[in-house]
């Protein structure tokens, strides 16, 4: 990340992408998530083209950035046949892609998959196909980010190395990225506050952080390992300011854009956090 760090927050889009943009810049943030459609249906929203680059165009002026996350429903695991068949997950995975695209967002977040109680092998390869089928044609700047799971639904997707790996075998590794979520890592036992370093160094080993593209920056209300979903406010939980700073500013992760998924404050935005986790940065220089 060159330049001031691109801290921000998930936002509505209720009142359009560029109300969005704006709602997030005069909250502090140079980065903001949204969801591209509604985030409780698969189904393609036709591109308010307008609307996009209105912005686009917002961003560029006042150096922001973005990024989009799929709808809750989205499996990549899913199989080929039902009402949420693969068809149904890569047509509005498509769509989430345009939308960004247009929004001038750098990816669509989105979760490694559930397996259902299918093989793990099918579920690895449903993943892959997804995403291959999803890409194959996809020419776009927006890359497809691959986020890192807690393990409340399932033990997959909880690992560096199952989203590497899925990343390596795919026909598009280059229009792949990850977004590490720092709740569900602590959640899914793969990050020890008290090992952080550990963890860092496994993440270069793997060659996961050179295309990590951001960062969910989340603490957890439920302690280490339980692999429960739920997040605190930054400082508020179980991995504490501490561990989160340390986390975020190490060489590896500083790169990253960064968006809060925690409760908004008492202005209905994430105002008082974002300028908390800037002063980490301040206080280094």
């Amino acid at each position: 990340m060159k330049g001031s760090p691109k801290i921000g927050a998930h936002v509505s889009i209720r009142g359009g992408y560029g109300r969005a943009a704006r709602f997030a810049w005069e909250s502090g943030a140079a980065c903001f998530q949204y969801f591209p459609k509604n985030p409780r249906s698969l189904k393609p929203k036709p591109l308010d083209r307008r609307d996009a680059e209105d912005c686009a165009a917002f961003c560029r002026k006042h150096n922001m950035v973005s990024i989009a996350h799929t709808p809750y429903p989205t499996n990549m695991a899913a199989d080929t046949t039902g009402a949420a068949s693969r068809s149904v997950m890569v047509a509005s995975l498509r769509n989430d892609l345009e939308i960004a695209e247009a929004c001038g967002s750098l990816g669509i977040v989105v979760h490694f998959g559930h397996f259902a109680g299918m093989e793990p092998l099918q579920g690895y390869q449903n993943i892959i196909q997804c995403m291959n089928d999803t890409l194959s044609s996809w020419d776009g700047r927006a890359k497809l980010l691959i986020e890192n799971q807690a393990g409340n639904h399932g033990s997959e997707g909880m690992t560096l190395e199952e989203l590497v790996k899925v990343r390596e075998l795919s026909r598009f590794p280059e229009k792949i990225g990850f977004c590490f979520d720092t709740c569900h890592a602590f959640a899914a036992g793969i990050w020890n506050p008290d090992q952080t370093a550990k963890l860092l160094q496994w993440g270069t080993e793997l060659d996961y952080w050179r295309n990590l593209t951001a960062v969910h920056l989340n603490d957890s209300l439920f302690p280490f390992g339980l692999r429960r979903d739920r997040h605190a406010g930054v400082g508020e939980g179980y991995i504490g300011e501490y561990s989160l700073r340390e986390l975020l500013l190490s060489e590896p992760i500083r790169h990253a854009v960064v968006a809060l998924e925690t409760a908004k404050g008492p202005d209905g935005s994430h105002r008082q956090e974002i300028a908390a986790v800037l002063k980490w940065y301040e206080a280094e220089e």
